[in-house]
């Protein structure tokens, strides 16, 4: 071939190959991912439902991939830790976040001094449950209803104690709620996670609590708790003769959620790979029946409609911090 023609060619194939180069290095990165542990955080204490969800990908990707998937748990600041750990980390897809409605759509605007922006910092990848929180009381508190709980605040005003997953989380905002809705006075204990919560309880400690149904159920169903309502506007799949907080208050609701995350900036081809695979295990019948079981309503999503759904939720939850007038420095 004439040496000017080869000349030719190159210039002509150059813009082709320029093109066609970062889309193959894109596949790679996705057929790549992942060749060594990848570390679910989890925000919150070991126990709760954040770290059942977790532990259900943890040991369905593990198998999958035969590299360790680690599930850690950073606890503290309503979830802001564990948060801004993986605000922080490389965007290589070996860090992930489990976060919920608190960590993510709260705590910003509950938090006066935190060092990282949900909305800048982290990727949403995929939505993973929406679930009611559960209102729930002792077993020794004298009351079997919303009306009859309502009755029995307001004759002791104030003196009835309430726990909580932590300061600003959807169960402490929940029950904040209920007390606007109410005009009742209760005293909040906060604790670092919803196990943490049911254990108090059953010790004696508390009288009641809105927190996540899929830790709280079990035990409601076993008759440790006595369970009196749920929070979303309509009953839950799991308890369906167990009536909504709305059915007495009007336009309460609360719904709770879950979803997971990555750094901000995760290559788009790891990103999708990564909400395919969560897609894949929350399809199977056996994680489908799991989570119902415990009153989550499984519910996977593209990263594009998480990220939409998120940026709303902050938006809706943002306006509930500031009616209840509550901050931490």
């Amino acid at each position: 071939m004439p040496h000017w023609l080869k000349i030719g060619m190159r210039r002509m194939l150059a813009p082709a190959l320029a093109v066609a180069l970062p889309f193959a290095a894109a596949a790679h990165a996705q057929e790549a991912w992942p060749q060594r542990p990848v570390t679910i955080i989890v925000p919150f204490a070991a126990g709760g439902s954040a770290d059942l969800l977790a532990r259900i990908l943890q040991q369905h990707l593990q198998a999958k991939f035969g590299v360790p998937f680690v599930v850690e748990n950073k606890s503290g600041a309503g979830g802001s830790i564990g948060t801004g750990f993986v605000a922080k980390a490389p965007a290589d897809g070996y860090t992930l976040l489990v976060g919920t409605v608190s960590s993510i759509a709260i705590n910003a605007f509950l938090y006066t001094k935190l060092n990282f922006d949900v909305g800048r910092d982290l990727q949403p990848v995929s939505l993973l449950v929406r679930f009611p929180n559960l209102l729930f009381v002792n077993t020794k508190t004298p009351v079997r209803s919303v009306p009859e709980l309502i009755d029995y605040l307001k004759a002791n005003n104030g003196k009835t104690n309430y726990g909580s997953s932590g300061i600003g989380t959807s169960s402490h905002l929940s029950s904040v709620m209920f007390e606007l809705a109410t005009n009742t006075k209760m005293t909040h204990v906060p604790f670092r996670s919803t196990s943490e919560v049911v254990n108090s309880m059953l010790g004696g400690n508390i009288d009641l609590a809105i927190d996540s149904m899929t830790t709280v159920w079990p035990f409601a169903a076993a008759g440790n708790v006595r369970a009196l309502a749920v929070t979303t506007p309509q009953r839950s799949a799991a308890a369906p003769d167990l009536p909504t907080i709305g059915e007495t208050l009007n336009g309460y609701e609360a719904t709770a959620w879950q979803g997971l995350f990555a750094p901000a900036g995760i290559p788009r081809p790891i990103l999708d790979k990564i909400a395919a695979e969560v897609r894949g295990v929350w399809a199977l019948p056996e994680v489908v029946t799991a989570l119902k079981n415990v009153g989550a309503e499984p519910a996977a999503s593209s990263p594009d409609e998480f990220a939409a759904y998120t940026a709303a939720e902050r938006v809706r939850w943002g306006e509930v911090v500031k009616a209840s007038g509550v901050k931490i420095d």
